[in-house]
């Protein structure tokens, strides 16, 4: 297994980045090849004694895309940055996955120009997991299309099923639509349309489709895959992580108001610990972009040394599981026979 890590992508590099690559290549017995300025990158291999690893390879790459930078054209006009050479690297064929903490935006467009989608699959859309004290909930989309169809939602969908089946390892997935109520009839024009595919494809036995469910279900544990458009998505995935910071600054609050409290956290500190633990995005490590044709993994961008090794090892996961593999062998029941894009 050889990983293609973006050096240059995140808040944190190349450090963080280089550090998680070496624990990789360590603890996970697999290659890692890291692209970005060499001379950065070398430096950093040095500073963590990483520089005599043989199983990682320093592939030079001159430019770098940043926030600033429109995501769309990126790695278009930037061909030499790190981003751009790993997707055209994963392409060649000369790794199994890709793992970038970079511009979500440019990664998704740079995936879908150089890796290109799984034919058929009309938009790829990202996938992150949220804790929920058991397995976790796949959510897709969570922002990488603020437009979907009813189409769009059926695919993501499928999708999801066979991500929370490969990597999460639930052997039925229970699949729910975003909606503001549980009743079948509920929502607008998109989520009829895509609650009337879903059920469609649920009685054809193809997916366990469980129906429309509100919000506030995330943490209920009454589905695996929820499935929602992007604008939706990331409105309730950014509100979750606010929820989580908010809910931790007040519980220190509390914790630290009297002595007595003082003691009281004292004798829970490692149950908290594991709760925060369970809410941190660096143990997840990132987010499968679904629907593109390779593994391609997006860590957050302020990913430390920890994320950047979690993201590897997603990307690893995803890799032996062949996400991309079991979607391209079931498109013919993700398409409509006809569709404006046709």
């Amino acid at each position: 297994m050889r990983i293609i890590l973006d050096a240059m992508g995140g808040d944190n590099a190349p450090n963080a980045v280089v550090k998680g690559a070496v624990r990789a290549v360590r603890e996970l017995d697999t290659d890692v090849v890291l692209v970005g300025r060499e001379e950065e990158v070398r430096a950093a291999l040095a500073a963590c004694g990483g520089e005599s690893e043989p199983r990682i390879r320093v592939v030079n790459a001159t430019e770098v895309v940043t926030m600033e930078d429109e995501p769309g054209m990126a790695c278009y006009k930037k061909r030499d940055s790190s981003m751009t050479v790993a997707l055209k690297m994963l392409r060649e064929g000369e790794g199994d996955a890709v793992v970038s903490a970079g511009s979500t935006g440019a990664l998704l467009a740079g995936a879908t120009q150089f890796v290109k989608r799984v034919k058929g699959i009309r938009r790829a859309a990202l996938g992150p997991v949220i804790p929920n004290g058991e397995r976790g909930v796949l959510l897709i989309d969570c922002g990488a299309n603020v437009d979907s169809t009813p189409e769009y939602l059926l695919q993501f969908a499928y999708m999801g099923a066979f991500y929370a089946r490969k990597i999460m390892g639930v052997q039925e997935p229970r699949v729910a639509l975003l909606n503001v109520g549980t009743e079948d009839t509920k929502g607008g024009e998109l989520q009829k349309a895509a609650f009337a595919l879903l059920k469609q494809a649920s009685d054809a036995g193809r997916i366990n489709f469980v129906g429309n469910a509100e919000g506030s279900e995330l943490f209920t544990g009454r589905m695996d895959v929820l499935v929602t458009d992007g604008l939706a998505g990331n409105v309730m995935l950014k509100t979750v992580e606010g929820a989580a910071k908010f809910l931790f600054k007040q519980l220190k609050g509390v914790m630290y108001k009297s002595t007595k409290n003082k003691l009281g956290a004292l004798l829970i500190k490692n149950d908290l610990t594991g709760m925060k633990a369970m809410l941190d995005p660096s143990e997840v490590g990132g987010t499968a972009l679904l629907g593109i044709s390779k593994p391609v993994i997006k860590a957050h961008g302020s990913s430390d040394d920890r994320a950047i090794f979690n993201a590897v090892r997603q990307a690893v996961a995803c890799a032996d599981a062949d996400v991309a593999g079991a979607i391209a062998a079931n498109i013919g029941f993700m398409k409509l026979e006809k569709t404006r894009e046709e």
